[in-house]
């Protein structure tokens, strides 16, 4: 009740400029947010889990504004970046003039219908930056999906795989960990993320696939095989392809 209460008054302040230190509808919201829980970070940001849902934790930052919005969100009947935008767009007054940089990290990176929405989203919003980081990629073999992410990235938006300081970072801001325990998020395989960190680089560079994920029912290990040609080992950067630990350059002797 008390949030409703707060809610009610903020929704009378200015909402004309978001920068400004006066409390707003949005910025009560994310103040009385719900951290998610351990298990819940646990099981939607594991990258060898290949969990169906998608969460997303975002910030959002206006002007020179040095508050930092913070707010996580999950899929309903839409995705959860459609939620992202249809919430934007109606508990916000857009103001063309500020600046507003928006970062999210998500469980799966976007599918080629929600990057459309996105690239849709950033052209009626020109001064929102908006930056990316995934713990996974979305079927990542779909030429659909791979094209999508390429069109966000040419539009301006950086996607980057989760590594070790993301997680921390999202572990500290967004979820409601035990006291005493900031610094003990879940350790995932590091191995996992530079896999999919190869992969996007593929798709950056419109090369095949070269990483294929499989999970074995009986026992719901995920299984990675990876499979590079030559033009792979062409075009990659080499400190992308030895940061995996399982790929050995060719060597060319004189």
């Amino acid at each position: 009740m008390l949030v409703r209460e707060i809610l009610k008054r903020g929704a009378g302040n200015n909402l004309q400029d978001p920068s400004k230190d006066s409390v707003t509808t949005w910025e009560c919201f994310l103040c009385f947010r719900r951290r998610i829980e351990p298990w819940e970070f646990e099981v939607f940001f594991d990258p060898r889990q290949l969990r169906k849902e998608a969460c997303l934790l975002y910030e959002i930052q206006w002007g020179t504004s040095r508050k930092i919005w913070r707010n996580s969100g999950k899929n309903t009947a839409n995705h959860v970046e459609i939620n992202f935008i249809e919430k934007f767009t109606l508990e916000r007054q857009y103001c063309p003039s500020i600046p507003c940089s928006v970062t999210w990290f998500l469980s799966w990176s976007p599918c080629w219908e929600c990057s459309k929405a996105i690239r849709a989203f950033l052209s009626q919003h020109p001064s929102v930056t908006l930056v990316i980081y995934v713990a996974r990629l979305f079927w990542h073999m779909g030429p659909q999906n791979r094209q999508g992410l390429r069109d966000l990235i040419n539009s301006g938006v950086t996607i980057q795989i989760m590594s070790v300081p993301e997680y921390d970072h999202c572990w500290r801001n967004f979820v409601n960990y035990p006291p005493g325990k900031e610094d003990h998020w879940p350790g995932y395989p590091v191995l996992w993320m530079k896999l999919y960190a190869l992969e996007l680089h593929c798709i950056i560079l419109s090369l095949p696939p070269c990483l294929k994920i499989s999970r074995r029912s009986q026992n719901q290990l995920t299984l990675f095989r990876l499979t590079l040609q030559n033009r792979h080992y062409q075009t990659i950067p080499p400190h992308v392809l030895l940061a995996t630990g399982l790929i050995q350059l060719p060597v060319t002797w004189r």
